[in-house]
């Protein structure tokens, strides 16, 4: 099939891209990379009159550490970009991870970070790495500008915070502490493919006691969002991530995952699954804590 109709424009700045989404009289979708968007036109999906691409948007293709230490990706900035960038592998690792799990390289190539964020596939890797890491949203729109923690960006299956007429212009990552560790695995029916469900690690190590201060884990695949599990962390914070405390997570995750039966995968292999990749994620994560 092909895609109805629509007009192309590609504005310069953020406020005419926000004019553009704001005009009631016709329905525009951003378009940044493409990789989502692209096959819904054409197969009528959706049915935007206009398109307006971002990526002519000097601003929106910055990439950098700030004065705090905190990681700014622009809605323009490509997947492979990110993942390739050195300052993003030595402080983000589980960022440059989760994105070596999306697609092939030509999908990375093209593919946006915050592209991936607005869409909100729940199976989907960036999603997941985002809330492990405690990302922010920046939205702009014609109200403003605000900030959404990742943890209330993601709404349902489709849908976020930003709303039709906002501009999701970035994601902004705080700085890791020395001492942590990470880990992104997933399940899939062949490479490349949509994770059937997946999960984040990340755990910051005591280094007095060797044992793990803090824990975040973030699952993909198995909700209408990402799901985090504050019982897992749980049986994971005070431990020597030895054994017996990732057994007791994963047993967290069993009973804690409700994840929904599909054409895909049904609950129970997914539940399964998910344990699984955890106890191996959380091994990793331990091992890689400096």
């Amino acid at each position: 099939m092909k895609p109805t109709p629509f007009d192309y424009t590609a504005p310069t700045t953020v406020p005419e891209a926000i004019a553009l989404l704001a005009d009631d009289s016709r329905e525009a979708k951003v378009l940044a990379g493409g990789q989502s968007l692209i096959p819904m036109l054409n197969m009528r999906l959706a049915r935007p009159e206009v398109l307006v691409d971002v990526t002519r948007i000097p601003e929106l293709g910055r990439l950098a550490v700030d004065g705090s230490g905190a990681l700014h990706i622009g809605a323009a900035v490509r997947q492979a970009r990110a993942a390739s960038d050195p300052a993003v592998q030595e402080g983000w690792p589980l960022l440059a991870a989760a994105i070596g799990h999306i697609g092939h390289p030509q999908i990375r190539s093209r593919g946006t970070v915050c592209g991936s964020l607005a869409h909100h596939d729940p199976a989907a890797e960036l999603p997941t790495a985002a809330l492990a890491l405690d990302a922010s949203v920046v939205i702009a729109g014609p109200r403003g500008t605000r900030t959404v923690a990742a943890e209330d960006f993601f709404i349902a299956t489709f849908s976020t915070a930003c709303a039709a007429d906002e501009l999701v212009t970035e994601v902004v990552l705080p700085p890791l502490a020395p001492g942590h560790g990470w880990a992104f695995e997933e399940l899939t029916r062949r490479h490349g493919d949509f994770a059937t469900v997946g999960t984040a690690v990340l755990l910051e190590r005591d280094t007095a006691s060797h044992t793990v201060r803090t824990a975040r884990v973030v699952f993909c695949g198995a909700g209408p969002v990402p799901v985090r599990l504050p019982a897992v962390e749980a049986a994971l914070v005070g431990s020597d991530a030895g054994e017996r405390a990732v057994t007791a997570a994963a047993r967290a995750a069993l009973e804690h995952l409700a994840p929904s039966d599909d054409i895909h995968a049904g609950a129970v292999y997914r539940r399964e699954g998910a344990a699984h990749l955890l106890v191996r994620a959380c091994t990793t994560a331990w091992e890689r804590c400096s």
